[in-house]
This record gives structure tokens, sequence and C-alpha cells, in this order.
């Protein structure tokens, strides 16, 4: 069962997602609780799951993967096995930053980054052409991005 959350948690969740370093006393400033009664909720939230983990997050371009790549994958089967292989090995491939089941046409949804496009076609070779069950790919290279945010409505 989801727990409730009230209007103060939810500015705490806003709060740092958007800027997850901020110091408790400019945390319990922006939503107006004493250090200590933030403090707490902040743990609480943690604790309960809400919280995840903090990261640090990347400028691709800096670290030389400006390119993102979304490939669809449709396996040769659906049984149990076949999506547990497929899954495992997935999850070894570095450049690979999301992979989703599907409902739909794909069966997985993968988001890939590459330094540029040749370098995608070695990940295609090297990788995703042999993880297991694999029967088609169909990659679709994103031009631009016109939005991007980690931050979930809350």
């Amino acid at each position: 069962m989801v727990e409730e959350l009230d209007r103060i948690d939810r500015q705490i969740l806003m709060a740092l997602q958007r800027q997850g370093r901020m110091s408790n006393a400019e945390l319990s400033e922006k939503v107006n609780l004493s250090p200590s009664a933030c403090h707490r909720r902040v743990q609480q939230l943690e604790k309960s799951g809400y919280i995840l983990d903090y990261v640090a997050l990347l400028d691709p371009r800096k670290i030389g993967r400006p390119t993102t790549v979304f490939v669809e994958i449709t396996l040769a089967g659906q049984a149990d096995e076949v999506l547990d292989a497929f899954e495992r090995e997935v999850a070894k491939v570095p450049d690979v930053l999301e992979c989703h089941l599907m409902a739909g046409t794909a069966d997985y949804l993968l988001k890939v980054v590459a330094l540029d496009t040749e370098h995608f076609a070695q990940i295609h070779r090297r990788h995703l052409a042999r993880l297991p069950g694999v029967a088609q790919m169909h990659s679709s290279f994103a031009l631009r991005t016109v939005f991007k945010t980690t931050a979930l409505p809350v």
C-alpha cells in the first residue's frame, strides 16, 4: 500500500529532485520547517523508500557520449527463460542506460548512449546483436533532446 504524502513531504521531494545536494538548512528554509524536523522527514522518506538514492547527473557531451539511440528489440520467443537471459545480459552492456519491457510491437526498448554513429555500430555489433534471443532490432537516433528531466511529479 502506498503511504500518503502530505504537502511538506511533497515539497521536500520536489526540492531534492531539483537539487539533491542542498544542505538540510537550505531545504528546511525552502519548506518552512525547522532543520531538525526537516532532517527527520528526509530520513523517514529515505527509510520508507520514497528516496532511493542520491546521484550526480553528468553531461553526456563532456564524457564523450553525446549521441542517444533508442533501440526496439523483438525477441524470438516469450518464454520466461528467454526473457530472463536477455534481461541478465543486457544489464551488462555499459552503454545501455535504460531497458524497458514493453507492451506493443517491440518486446524491449533500450536507451543507449554513444560517441557517434560509428561507435553505436560497434556497440550494436559487439553487444546488442549478441544478446540472447534477439530476432529483430530497430534503432532510432535522437537528433536533439528537446526536454529531459529526472524529476517525478509528486
